[in-house]
């Protein structure tokens, strides 16, 4: 989700495969890439202290005092009403003394809706590669820039070991408000209850329903009636701009395949003739200016909610509009599996992991059955 896709929504978590064995694969490029993982990775252990530590001191700022007992008490209720497991994660904090832990680069061809996916042991086939340093992430994308990819950089607040290693709180969402906080926490430990290896989509929609009803339940429990219309609100509204990009792809795909149907998707853009490419080029910049005016459409009817104005800021391309589909396509889905188990959450849990033992092709069609958006 890169600097946040809408302004007060926190950055999802990222999955960081295991780290200590991933030295053994590829060559002396992927052996650096992971070298770097490893050693970001090792700086956030370093800089851990226990919470009971920083709570028990008294030099401890009061604010920071009061975000850490919140953490607690979120870890406490993912344990025991969201059966998430919690326990050995989130009893440590780190400051970074930075705004992100690491910055992910994504990229999809100038002219294709199709995102160029990288390999990792374990995690399979993800559309991200994360970097610890930015300059090595910006490194990344110039290349790919270069290749004729559309990439997108995003710093990201937290990440996902998949249950390797216990994961910490840290300072890049330590002061979100109290529901950014609740979403990123059940969004990261959902990953730990379930990641479908070589499936971003999947795996990230799954974790976005499980932090979206933890957050609905977790407001019904602590939350007053304000607070608990003001997330329905706010979700109604992510849902709407969802629809608007996922149209928006599909839109842009019609295009692609219309011009040049005979350009394979992760084709370079050098197969194109100058004429063509120009010409595809004036089309795809239509598009997004009919996007921009859809959103401010739509922002009318918010009644003065701007959560997307900071998305809308930066240059469109077809990276940032898969990433929000990444993202947030599949959740109406997985939202419609949970009511057909009556909210019962283990009975979800179960069922969705049927569902990531499928081949991939059939649980995309069984999720698009329920209610997704089609791509």
């Amino acid at each position: 989700m890169g600097e946040g896709i809408a302004e007060g929504l926190s950055g999802p978590a990222r999955v960081l495969p295991l780290l200590l064995l991933c030295l053994a694969n590829g060559g002396c490029q992927t052996a650096g890439y992971y070298s770097q993982a490893i050693r970001g990775h090792c700086q956030v252990v370093a800089r851990q202290q226990s919470i009971a530590t920083i709570l028990n001191d008294p030099k401890t700022p009061e604010p920071l005092k009061a975000r850490l007992q919140l953490v607690l008490e979120l870890r406490a209720f993912a344990d025991s009403e969201l059966k998430l497991p919690a326990k050995r994660h989130y009893s440590r904090y780190a400051d970074l003394g930075r705004r992100f832990v690491v910055w992910n680069v994504s990229a999809t061809p100038e002219f294709s809706m199709e995102s160029k996916s990288w390999w990792y042991p374990l995690a399979g086939r993800l559309e991200y590669r994360g970097f610890f340093e930015e300059a090595s992430a910006r490194q990344l994308a110039a290349k790919l820039a270069g290749e004729g990819f559309d990439v997108d950089v995003g710093g990201v607040q937290a990440y996902s070991t998949l249950g390797w290693f216990s994961d910490p709180v840290l300072n890049t969402f330590i002061h979100d408000s109290e529901i950014d906080l609740a979403e990123l926490l059940f969004h990261e430990l959902a990953h730990q209850r379930l990641f479908v290896a070589g499936d971003t989509d999947f795996s990230e929609a799954f974790a976005e329903c499980v932090a979206e009803e933890g957050t609905r339940r977790w407001l019904r429990a602590r939350g007053s009636a304000a607070a608990r219309a003001a997330y329905e609100a706010k979700l109604v509204r992510k849902a709407e701009f969802t629809r608007l990009i996922t149209s928006t792809r599909t839109r842009l795909a019609e295009l692609f395949c219309r011009v040049a149907p005979e350009v394979p998707p992760l084709a370079p853009v050098s197969m194109l003739d100058p004429d063509r490419a120009a010409e595809m080029r004036r089309r795809k910049q239509d598009v997004f200016e009919t996007l921009r005016r859809d959103y401010e459409a739509l922002k009318s009817t918010w009644g003065g909610a701007t959560d997307y104005e900071g998305w809308f800021k930066r240059p469109l391309n077809n990276a940032r509009l898969n990433d929000v589909d990444t993202y947030y396509r599949l959740v109406p889905s997985f939202h419609a599996l949970l009511r057909s188990c009556d909210g019962d959450l283990e009975k979800f849990f179960r069922e969705a992991k049927a569902l990531g033992k499928l081949p991939k092709l059939e649980r995309h069609r069984v999720l698009d059955g329920r209610g997704a958006p089609k791509k």
